[in-house]
């Protein structure tokens, strides 16, 4: 359980510092890098420090008005590792089994999709025309640009916004990365943190996304109404992604297309410096490890010898 504490407590400073890495950055800037490096930290850096760089904490508590002594309160904490590592092998076989679901369902709307009809192409792009799917890009290994046939009645101009939008994640593997971002939940599904850095990765790659169809195309007011008009016209048709990675980041998209957040060159310098000091609160502090972990690993190291 310590361990959660500490793997979560790490996730959600790295998500923070992010977080105010982000605000500081232009309003032109790609952000999703930020969160690629926030998730690989807060997988990486806990197996490395626990063993490279830890400390023993919660020693036995010796009692004044006697020589006994009893467990402290982090000891006896480890009375709970066998219930939660039953409840985290559960939630892995039933991530595993949503994941390979999920993988089989797209697999099958694509494929009902393209039944009896070749790619098409629109406004320059490769597409598969369906009935109510999408606008979406799926395919991990070889990403395809899925289009209802009602985008087809838009206007040319809204339409080229649509088309132009899912061939930017196309040409940028989108799909591809945020599946493998996502992999890390199945081996931390009870990282709340992870989970809060994935999502807001997901929203990093839509708005970078927005903004290069914006820089290529213009027109950012009459981009942020289309992406209104067809959230409420995709509302209807199958889902193409969880709604954690997707839900209510609409709102956040338009503010930032509309309305982008003004800052001062104060306020600007401080966040990343707050962002550092996080950074280097993670990379000092060292992993904590019950005594009885210290004992285990030394027996386990003297009996390999």
């Amino acid at each position: 359980m310590l361990c959660i504490l500490y793997v979560i407590g790490v996730g959600t400073l790295l998500g923070v510092a992010g977080l105010l890495v982000e605000r500081a950055l232009p309003a032109g800037a790609p952000r999703r890098w930020i969160w690629c490096v926030a998730i690989a930290g807060t997988m990486l850096v806990p197996p490395f420090y626990r063993a490279s760089h830890h400390a023993v904490v919660g020693g036995p508590t010796v009692h004044s008005h006697g020589s006994g002594s009893q467990a402290s309160w982090l000891e006896r904490t480890a009375d709970f590792n066998p219930f939660i590592v039953d409840v985290w092998q559960v939630m892995t076989v039933l991530l595993i089994a949503w994941v390979l679901f999920e993988i089989c369902r797209v697999a099958l709307l694509v494929r009902r999709a393209r039944r009896g009809q070749r790619e098409q192409i629109v406004d320059g792009v490769p597409v598969v025309m369906t009935d109510a799917i999408g606008p979406a890009t799926v395919g991990v290994f070889r990403s395809r640009v899925l289009l209802p046939r009602w985008v087809a009645g838009l206007p040319p101009t809204e339409r080229q916004y649509v088309v132009r939008h899912e061939d930017e994640h196309r040409r940028a593997n989108d799909a591809r990365m945020l599946f493998l971002a996502s992999l890390p939940l199945i081996v931390m599904p009870w990282n709340l943190a992870l989970w809060w850095q994935v999502r807001r990765l997901r929203l990093a790659v839509e708005m970078d996304c927005d903004r290069r169809v914006v820089r290529a195309l213009g027109d950012h007011q009459a981009y942020a109404a289309l992406l209104f008009k067809v959230a409420v016209a995709a509302q209807p048709g199958p889902r193409l992604q969880p709604a954690f990675l997707g839900a209510g980041m609409l709102e956040r998209r338009l503010r930032a297309l509309v309305v982008p957040p003004r800052m001062s060159m104060a306020l600007r310098v401080a966040l990343p410096v707050i962002a550092i000091a996080l950074l280097i609160v993670v990379l000092l502090a060292p992993h904590p490890v019950l005594p009885t972990d210290v004992v285990v690993t030394a027996a386990t190291s003297g009996g390999a010898r």
